[in-house]
């Protein structure tokens, strides 16, 4: 949480930042600057946002692991106190062969859940750039369009 609060610290310090002073000087024909400002922090908000993302995504998927630990421990202590019961050793072998397998395919499909989270989390935060890069680039479009006209 303190991670959320230093980044919405470091984004509000950023658009503290009067980047018109500076370029209050500097001119381009038929650029606005107010409207390279605008763009640009509309620019710095997506990748504050696509960050936020990709950190929630993360936190998601440690959550997860830290769930299928514990239910991994849980089933290895039921596993040993089968194990540890009477049998032939016929029984026994064939016990221990049905819990490898089922501990084999926990493991995959657990792999596979996992995997599915970060590509999500990955997907939406790259989804969420591209947008604002495409929105971005109409933008400057527009506004030269826009000094073309005047």
């Amino acid at each position: 949480m303190e991670e959320m609060t230093m980044a919405k610290q470091s984004a509000d310090q950023i658009f503290d930042f009067d980047i018109s002073k500076y370029l209050g000087d500097f001119k381009v024909p038929g650029m606005d600057v107010d409207t390279i400002i605008t763009n640009q922090r509309k620019n710095i908000e997506a990748v504050s946002q696509a960050n936020r993302l990709a950190y929630d995504g993360l936190q998601a998927v440690v959550k997860r692991q830290v769930e299928i630990l514990r239910q991994t421990l849980d089933e290895v202590a039921l596993a040993s106190k089968e194990i540890a019961e009477p049998g032939t050793p016929q029984d026994k072998a064939a016990k221990q062969t049905e819990l490898a397998k089922d501990a084999f395919e926990r493991s995959l499909s657990n792999i596979r859940e996992l995997s599915e989270m970060v590509a999500k989390a990955n997907s939406e935060a790259f989804d969420l750039l591209n947008k604002r890069f495409t929105q971005s680039l109409d933008e400057v479009r527009e506004a030269f369009l826009k000094s073309g006209r005047q």
